[in-house]
């Protein structure tokens, strides 16, 4: 006897073939029957021609501890999410030695949040197991970091690595591989990230490419330097034959809009020389990290402590004031040309200070009295650089273009703090595909979305049985209604569950029904198993 049966479903099976109506059997947490079965069951569910397909894969996302912390997930399981891959950017809470954690914690913070308890994991080995034995409602799988493990060794210097410290750091990815993370990810906009040369990168990926692992990286520029910083990685994927996975591509700032598709372009000539590249793309034209990145590098230079003590002196307040007004060459000040009206304060760590949430920065400068620039430097002092934003600094126009691009898979990009006014696609990242540019815009078809959010995301992380309608592949299934399924977060109201998805399970077990979470945490950790025969040699 099943223990579910779905009917009178349109099925989307992830393959981007057509729907066709049908029933889906599931027994023990898995798929049994796709299209008809006349086994009894222990329920049916007639789910009136609504879609059924398989769960969506939030394949860039920074819910490293707070799937700890809220392991309910209900903000990304309302979405019909059913898996997230975290330790992107960079950024994660593991590897980290005991003198360096503080050091790590602050890094992480602006993005991934931080935790009210001691975490029980030094090494990634550790922080997968912890993951393992913390069920939440999703399933979840992770990268190694490159920025903790470059704070690992060597803190926040700025400066090449020691042949003894690549090594070691060589050592931590490679353990994190053999325990089943799917690569290594970059930051390289983020210091440390930003401090390390593209040969570097290529030893570490060297590693990676022994174990057939992917290369995910947030790219050095993403304004005046897009096309430069699709190089390099290109670059140091084709020297370490490394697979390679480019996050949240984007042009940002206005006078880089239309360069989308000349990154594309790169891509697709990577692609016909036989490199394995592809990207991903969240559907808003806003986005979302530290209000630290804005700062020139070099004022980042020893991590958050150094920095908060060089915005004591005010003849380095005069300095970075002066560079934010200026385009610059080696690094991408996208406020020179997209404005401080773009850039709105999302959440704060004070009290007084979330009086600012929800406001840009111009209209801050406006309510102090002060330049804009000044605001930013007094503000990180005051909230002891923990200000997170919001950032509009994208064309409508290059976020359809990368969106439709054959090669590239949606992701929320969702930061791991929750608090004040968070950018809307952590509540509305998945919805929105489809009733903005499926339903209204058309641009793309709905058998294109969920491929690009169900079997193409399990392809490329290696997530093995899921992402498909098929028998023997995890049942992680989403029910929504096409006419309805809607994001209702909005930048002023990003705090509110999406309408019209009705069902979604995690592994043959129910996890929102009817809009109402179950409380249920069926979510598994999912280990990726890489290929062992070139790394045995």
């Amino acid at each position: 006897m099943l223990d579910i049966i779905i009917e009178n479903g349109r099925l989307v099976d992830g393959s981007g073939n057509p729907w066709f109506f049908g029933q889906l059997g599931v027994k023990d947490g898995v798929i049994t029957h796709v299209g008809r079965t006349d086994e009894e069951s222990k329920e049916r569910i007639d789910v009136k021609g609504q879609v059924v397909a398989p769960g969506f894969i939030d394949g860039h996302c920074h819910s490293d501890l707070l799937i700890l912390d809220q392991p309910d997930s209900e903000f990304k399981v309302q979405q019909g999410v059913t898996t997230e891959v975290v330790g992107n950017c960079g950024l994660a809470p593991a590897p980290y030695f005991k003198h360096r954690a503080a050091e790590l914690q602050s890094y992480i913070e602006p993005v991934i949040g931080k935790t009210a308890w001691a975490w029980p994991w030094e090494n990634i080995e550790e922080y997968m197991e912890y993951l393992s034995k913390s069920p939440a409602s999703e399933n979840v799988s992770t990268y190694v970091a490159h920025g903790a493990l470059r704070i690992s060794v060597m803190g926040f210097d700025n400066r090449p690595a020691s042949p003894a410290e690549l090594k070691q750091m060589k050592e931590l990815l490679e353990a994190g591989l053999q325990a089943g993370a799917i690569g290594l990810s970059i930051g390289l906009l983020y210091a440390p990230g930003s401090y390390t040369s593209k040969e570097e990168l290529t030893e570490l990926c060297k590693v990676v490419a022994r174990y057939n692992g992917l290369l995910s990286t947030h790219i050095r520029g993403e304004g005046n330097n897009l096309l430069a910083s699709v190089r390099e990685v290109i670059w140091i994927a084709e020297r370490s034959g490394v697979s390679l996975h480019v996050s949240h591509l984007k042009a940002a700032g206005k006078i880089n809009w239309g360069q989308t598709g000349n990154a594309l372009t790169l891509i697709e000539d990577a692609r016909s020389r036989g490199m394995d590249v592809t990207c991903d793309v969240y559907p808003y034209s806003a986005g979302s990290t530290s209000l630290t990145t804005i700062l020139p590098p070099w004022v980042l230079e020893g991590g958050i402590e150094s920095t908060l003590e060089r915005l004591k002196d005010p003849a380095i307040r005069k300095r970075i004031k002066l560079e934010l007004r200026e385009e610059q060459q080696d690094w991408d000040n996208l406020v020179a040309s997209t404005g401080w009206q773009s850039v709105y304060i999302s959440a704060v760590t004070s009290q007084a200070g979330q009086l600012l949430e929800g406001k840009h920065v111009l209209e801050i400068s406006e309510i102090w009295g002060m330049d804009p620039e000044d605001v930013v430097l007094e503000l990180l002092a005051r909230e002891q650089g923990k200000v997170s934003i919001v950032y509009f600094h994208m064309s409508e126009d290059d976020v359809k273009e990368v969106i439709r691009y054959d090669k590239s898979l949606i992701a929320s990009d969702s930061l791991g703090c929750v608090t004040g006014k968070p950018h809307p696609r952590s509540y509305g990242t998945f919805p929105r595909l489809f009733a903005k540019y499926v339903r209204e815009q058309k641009v793309l078809t709905l058998e294109q979305a969920v491929r690009k959010v169900t079997s193409f995301p399990v392809q490329r992380f290696k997530l093995g049985k899921r992402g498909l309608l098929v028998p023997g592949y995890a049942a992680d299934i989403v029910v929504f209604d096409p006419e309805r399924i809607a994001d209702t977060a909005s930048y002023q109201d990003p705090i509110r569950y999406p309408d019209g998805i009705s069902l979604v399970m995690v592994n043959g077990r129910k996890t929102m029904e009817h809009q109402q979470h179950t409380h249920d945490r069926p979510g598994i950790f999912i280990p990726v198993q890489h290929c062992c025969s070139q790394h045995q040699r």
